[in-house]
């Protein structure tokens, strides 16, 4: 069994920072590729950031310059640091990862972690 739990989510003004955590914990044999997804109301889910075990990343357009995720592999954990947060950043973001327990690899949530930009 594994478990993919967030945490650091919260109410923010606009132009403030959080960070996002999300540790995996279980059978785990390898963590692939970890990212972020987020999802508005009325919207589909998106990326927002993912990066690989090796380090490389990926952003969405939209957080370039503004967000910056990493990982602690020894701790199976992503991290997703949002600065200059603006009211459309307002949405659940969700933890995903590829993980490998005995069998094939496959993609694990998290549960989902509230993240509200107003004045």
């Amino acid at each position: 069994q594994v478990q993919l739990v967030e945490s650091g989510g919260g109410l923010v003004q606009p132009g403030g920072s959080l960070r996002l955590s999300c540790g995996a914990s279980g059978s785990i044999f390898r963590v692939g590729v970890m990212g972020w997804y987020r999802q508005a109301p009325g919207k589909q889910r998106e990326l927002v950031a993912d990066i690989t075990s090796g380090g490389n990343t990926r952003y969405a357009d939209s957080v370039k310059g503004r967000f910056t995720i990493s990982r602690d592999n020894a701790k199976n954990t992503v991290y997703l640091q949002m600065n200059a947060l603006k009211p459309e950043d307002t949405a659940v973001y969700y933890c995903n990862a590829l993980i490998a327990t005995n069998y094939a690899p496959s993609n694990y949530w998290g549960q989902g972690t509230q993240v509200t930009v107003s004045a």
